[in-house]
């Protein structure tokens, strides 16, 4: 599900500055930034037996056991130009020597690995999401087609290697009580899932196609995990995303997920006004 004309909020700036050097970082791999498109959805339904990212991916709990966030692991790390979120379905290519490398090591292991937003502007991130391998494909040439789940967030404390890819030692982040007090985080995540639903019609209005109504998109979700869900959506701005990321209070970033859905109404309201008044437009 992408959202049209993604208006940011006013404070689309990353909470944190980058840490890691980019001049460092292996190139990335051949990701599709689209994770939601049409065209990576045609490529799922045929490699993965209709294995889809939807609401109804995300869950509360990604494992029986999940770390504490004082724990220190290593962790491979791919530096790619997007955003993966706990519980999002992330496709990948993977054909470089290295990444190939690092694809047979992780299949006699645990199949996990840490992605980090890298962009040329903003550098490399200091706080990613664990991607799961929960399905691969060998092909002829050695590449992998890989199909991955984002697990838990967590902030890298030092980097341990640069070659031949990065290996970096990390703590887990989760979310910590609101410092607002008790917030109502049922009552933000219904706000928030109501703007989702205007944006969608109305972006579907614009595109021409019809205005159905939005089924739900909660899927009896937790407010944290629906509020990882919505970021997911936002396409097109990755940074925007990151600071969505990094934040580890569940009220503050359904606020900001909402202000981002009211500023891309607005903006869709208006171009639909224009389009009533201007039909051949």
């Amino acid at each position: 599900m992408a959202l049209l004309q993604l208006i940011p909020s006013s404070s689309s700036s990353l909470s944190s500055k980058p840490t890691l050097n980019p001049n460092n970082i292996p190139s990335p791999l051949n990701p599709n930034p689209s994770l939601f498109s049409r065209r990576t959805n045609s490529l799922r339904r045929q490699r993965t037996n209709s294995l889809r990212c939807s609401a109804s991916s995300f869950s509360e709990k990604h494992h029986t056991n999940p770390p504490k966030s004082n724990d220190v692991v290593e962790l491979p790390l791919f530096p790619l130009p997007l955003v993966l979120f706990p519980g999002a379905i992330l496709p990948l290519q993977i054909f470089e020597f290295r990444y190939r490398m690092m694809m047979h090591t992780l299949l006699q292991t645990d199949l996990r690995f840490g992605v980090i937003y890298s962009d040329a502007v903003s550098g490399t991130s200091d706080v990613g999401c664990v991607g799961e391998v929960v399905k691969h494909e060998r092909l002829v040439d050695d590449r992998f087609f890989l199909i991955c789940k984002g697990q838990e967030r967590f902030r890298v404390t030092n980097l341990v290697r640069t070659k031949p890819y990065l290996v970096a030692e990390v703590t887990w982040l989760e979310d910590r009580p609101s410092g607002d007090g008790e917030e109502d985080l049922e009552a933000l995540a219904n706000e928030v899932e109501v703007h989702m639903k205007d944006v969608i019609r109305l972006s579907n209005r614009l595109g021409g196609k019809p205005e159905k109504e939005a089924q739900d998109l909660r899927r009896n979700l937790f407010p944290t995990p629906f509020s990882f869900f919505v970021g997911s959506t936002f396409e097109g701005a990755p940074r925007e995303q990151q600071a969505l990321l990094e934040l580890e209070d569940t009220a503050a970033r359904l606020k900001r997920e909402k202000e981002t859905l009211r500023n891309t109404l607005n903006y869709l309201t208006a171009a639909s006004a224009v389009k009533d008044v201007f039909p051949s437009s």
